[in-house]
C-alpha cells in the first residue's frame, strides 16, 4: 500500500462515466421505475453511492478516505443509459477509484434488475472511464515551470563544527531540487545571529527563496526567529500556520515551532525547524503555495532584480 502520510490534504473531485446498453423496452422500464424488482434507477443510485464509500474494502490497495460527496446521475437514450458518478473528498489522495467503482456497481445493479426482462446478450456494460479529476499533484503542482535559484542556511553549532552530519538541510536541498530550483546555495553556520544577519543581507536580492534550517524552537540559542522577524517587510503568516498544522497531525511537538515567513527585500524567507523530519514536513506542507507564488503571481517583490 502506498504511503501517503507525507502528502498534504487537498480538495479532490473525480467524475467517471459508463454505458449500460439495453433494448428500448428495458429503457422504458427504467424511465417508468417499473422493473420486476422495483425502481432500478433509484436502487442502482444507492448501490453506486455505497460502492464509492466502501471502495477501500473492495479494491485491495485503495486507501480509506472520508467521502464528502458521492452522487450518481443518469442520461437515458433509446438503447443505452449513461451513468455519471461524482465523488468529492478532502484528503491526501484522489477519489478516481471511488468514482469508477460507483459507476461499475451502479451499472451492475441496473444489469441485475433488467435481466429478467430480456436475453443476456441484450445487456452489456462498457466504456467505464474517468472523465476528469481535480486536486493533488495534477492541480496543485510542486514543480516550478521555470527554474529559480534558492538558498539554504543551516544553523547548528554541532553541524558547523563538523561533529555531526546535516541531515535536515540535505533533505531540504533534495526537495528543492525535485521542485526544479537550481543553483542552490547551501551553507552551514553556527547558531550565531550576527552571521545569519550578514548572510541574509548578502543574499536578499540574489535568491528568490531563502530557507533557514534550525533555531525555531525554545532553546537558549534558538534565535533565528528573533533575528529574521524584524527584517520582514511583508510577513506571510499563513505559510507557517500551514506548516505547523501539517506537522501537528504527525507529532505534537510541531506546536513548539515558532517559525516565520515573509519578504526581506526581494527574497521570500522562511524559517524551518532544525530536525530532519520537522524541516521536511514544514516545507512539504507549503511547497505548492511557494510554487504558486513564483509561477503565477506577478506583482510581488521577487519579480524584481533578478530576471
Amino acid at each position: 500500500m502506498k504511503n501517503v502520510g507525507m502528502k498534504p490534504e487537498s480538495y479532490r473531485t473525480a467524475v467517471a462515466t459508463g454505458i449500460l446498453r439495453a433494448p428500448p423496452h428495458c429503457i422504458e422500464l427504467l424511465r417508468n421505475g417499473n422493473t420486476e424488482k422495483g425502481d432500478a434507477l433509484k436502487t442502482a443510485r444507492i448501490a453506486g453511492i455505497l460502492a464509492a464509500k466502501r471502495t477501500d474494502e473492495l479494491i485491495p490497495l485503495c486507501h480509506p478516505l472520508p467521502i464528502y460527496r458521492a452522487d450518481v446521475e443518469y442520461k437515458l437514450f433509446d438503447t443505452h443509459v449513461e451513468i455519471i458518478a461524482i465523488v468529492e473528498t478532502i484528503g491526501p489522495t484522489g477519489v478516481e477509484m471511488e468514482a469508477l467503482t460507483a459507476v461499475s456497481l451502479t451499472g451492475l445493479t441496473l444489469y441485475d434488475m433488467l435481466k429478467p426482462h430480456c436475453e443476456p446478450e441484450d445487456l452489456s456494460l462498457d466504456q467505464c472511464k474517468l472523465q476528469k479529476k481535480k486536486g493533488g499533484k495534477s492541480h496543485f503542482t510542486g514543480v516550478l515551470k521555470n527554474s529559480l535559484p534558492a538558498s539554504i542556511i543551516v544553523l547548528s553549532d554541532t553541524v558547523a563544527a563538523g561533529k555531526k552530519p546535516d541531515t535536515a538541510g540535505q533533505n531540504v536541498l533534495e526537495i528543492l531540487q525535485e521542485a526544479n530550483f537550481a543553483n542552490i546555495a547551501y551553507q552551514n553556520i553556527p547558531d550565531n545571529p550576527e552571521q545569519l544577519l550578514a548572510l541574509v543581507e548578502q543574499q536578499k536580492n540574489d535568491y528568490p527563496l531563502i530557507l533557514t534550517v534550525g533555531g525555531t524552537g525554545l532553546g537558549p540559542k534558538d534565535l533565528t526567529v528573533e533575528t529574521i522577524q524584524p527584517l520582514l517587510r511583508r510577513e506571510i503568516p499563513g505559510l507557517m500556520e500551514a506548516s505547523r498544522n501539517f506537522g501537528q497531525k504527525r507529532t505534537p511537538y510541531a506546536a513548539l515551532s515558532r517559525g516565520v515567513a515573509g519578504y526581506i527585500e526581494n527574497s521570500l524567507v522562511m524559517t524551518l525547524p532544525g530536525s530532519r523530519q520537522g524541516a521536511k514536513e514544514s516545507l512539504i506542507a507549503v511547497l505548492p503555495a511557494l510554487i504558486h507564488l513564483f509561477d503565477v503571481q506577478k506583482n510581488i517583490p521577487h519579480q524584481e532584480g533578478y530576471q
